[in-house]
């Protein structure tokens, strides 16, 4: 997965008419690419920014059914991600593990009430369950979670759900859909449609951001196909207007955030569930890559207010922290938080028709995370909405409406038991760099070609040298951030010492890319300052 390669494969069949292009390479689009190019379509995928940099970075890190879903009454919902959860860790596992959560109970009646919760949730995930829930007393409670705070515990209710690393995944799925044929670009911005003379889309113009800036023209494409597919989360609704500059709104973005902990806050292999916040929420405290996730909120914003870099609101910080604080022996400061990071969720809402009406909208976290998916009189085809555990059932529902839009032939989804890129069995989740999968042993041969290539970037963590030449060269990173925030997670897991790495880091990669100083100076800095949003003041 090299882009110079694939950016020359692009550049030589600028007449051929693809069947498939689709905007967006979060998780929707993605998922899309690799559903398309595996049914035998020509598949082509454009990125504004890097893969995942938005929403599909920043989730809660679960591959789950959706407990609350099922108090919302949302059936349908949690049985298609309860399916989908474990088609994932069928597929994927190296990247999606069990992951044993407990519900504590402070008052007598929520432990049974919680148990027969989870026995319905087990029942429905069938065969592809992860293991029975059971109610557990006071004891084998405080034994799962030492440091859980014990005044009042009456006792609790176990049951697994699936953990996984988002970025990671999103870089899996890409690498999959190059090796199944499609040609899948980073940096790549669609900055209009084509249309014909029937008012149809025909195309996109994509344009090069890492293109000539002294002559732009040189690096705009248009590219033709028989299928526009607009998967771009929040910004769907700014590609809806390329289209069609009175488009109905589709998205109402929901901001969550979460808190990187260190493991001390949370003792034991168990995760903490938190089935009712003061917000109506539920709050997770989940371990990960040896930290530990706290989160999430669920705050309505502005489609203006949607960016590629959004930021914690104070408020958001303070309900973490004070929700945290109520069930943890440790009570979690802003001094311990090591990094912080939020994400917006494309939610698919039903806006009112009359412009300027002022009908009251439900709270965000009302809204069902079902996906949408609708054919514009244009034929652009716009996808939104759901979450990452449903990814792949969203692909399978769009490409089945593409070959219907497109006039292509019919042909049937084979993603269900479809390895993903990396797919390795018994994977050791205690290794920090299980992520790699089946590409360890590579890592690993050239590390032992080159013994510089094996030291540690930080003492304090075990990436090395060899990672970040692995990210340039077989993982399409084309900046620093590209590599701590998202090919390793140093950016989410200790933004600090991330800012320590990042100088050696942008010296590898210039190497790998045929980069000056000047680029690299530019790097740090940008970086640098980047970082500083994840760390709270």
């Amino acid at each position: 997965m090299q882009r110079d390669h694939l950016l020359k494969q692009l550049t030589e069949n600028l007449d051929k008419i693809w069947d498939i292009v689709v905007i967006g390479g979060g998780a929707t689009g993605l998922g899309i690419a690799v559903d398309a190019v595996s049914r035998g379509y020509s598949t082509l995928l454009f990125e504004q920014s890097d893969f995942s940099k938005a929403t599909s970075s920043r989730s809660t890190k679960l591959v789950h059914g959706g407990v609350r879903y099922l108090a919302q009454g949302d059936i349908s919902l949690v049985f298609e991600a309860l399916h989908e959860r474990g088609l994932l860790r069928q597929n994927a596992p190296h990247l999606v593990k069990n992951q044993a959560f407990i519900i504590p109970s402070y008052d007598w009646w929520e432990g049974p009430f919680y148990n027969i919760g989870m026995k319905v949730y087990d029942m429905m995930a069938g065969k592809l369950g992860l293991g029975p829930s059971e109610k557990i007393s006071r004891e084998e409670t405080m034994k799962a979670i030492p440091n859980l705070d014990e005044n009042q515990l009456n006792g609790g209710v176990i049951y697994h759900d699936g953990q996984f690393d988002d970025s990671r995944l999103a870089i899996n799925l890409a690498q999959t859909a190059v090796e199944n044929g499609a040609i899948v670009l980073n940096y790549m911005k669609v900055t209009n449609l084509i249309k014909d003379v029937e008012n149809i889309v025909s195309g996109v113009v994509v344009v090069n951001q890492e293109g000539n800036n002294e002559n732009a023209k040189l690096d705009e494409y248009r590219i033709k196909s028989k299928v526009v597919i607009n998967a771009t989360g929040v910004f769907v609704d700014d590609i809806m207007k390329m289209d069609n500059p009175s488009a109905k709104k589709m998205v109402r973005p929901s901001q969550g955030i979460h808190l990187i902990l260190d493991k001390s806050f949370l003792q034991g292999d168990s995760a903490i569930m938190i089935p009712k916040t003061s917000d109506g929420r539920v709050l997770f405290a989940v371990p990960w890559h040896g930290k530990v996730v706290v989160g999430t909120t669920d705050t309505p914003l502005n489609l203006d207010e949607a960016s590629l870099e959004p930021r914690a609101l104070e408020q958001e910080v303070e309900f973490v922290l004070t929700t945290a604080a109520q069930y943890l022996k440790k009570d979690p400061k802003r001094e311990d938080v090591l990094s912080i990071f939020a994400g917006l969720r494309p939610l698919a809402a039903n806006f009112s028709d009359k412009e300027g009406e002022n009908e009251e909208e439900p709270s965000t976290k009302e809204i069902s995370r079902s996906h949408r998916l609708m054919v514009s009189l244009s034929g652009l085809i716009t996808i939104t909405g759901g979450k990452w555990t449903t990814y792949r059932k969203m692909a399978e529902d769009t490409i089945n409406k593409a070959w219907m839009v497109g006039g292509l032939p019919e042909k049937r989804c084979v993603t269900h038991n479809m390895p993903i890129h990396g797919y390795v069995k018994n994977t050791d989740f205690d290794s920090p760099a299980y992520f790699y999968g089946s590409d360890r042993a590579q890592i690993e041969d050239m590390i032992h070609q080159n013994q510089m290539l094996g030291k540690r970037l930080h003492s304090d963590y075990e990436y090395t040298k060899a990672h970040v030449v692995w990210g340039a060269r077989h993982e399409m990173a084309r900046t620093v951030e590209d590599f701590l925030a998202r090919r390793v997670r140093m950016l989410l897991l200790d933004a600090r010492v991330s800012m320590d790495m990042a100088p050696e880091v942008a010296q590898i990669m210039a190497q790998e890319l045929g980069k000056d100083e000047k680029w690299i100076n530019s790097q740090i800095n940008d970086y640098t300052e980047l970082a500083k949003g994840y760390i709270l003041s």
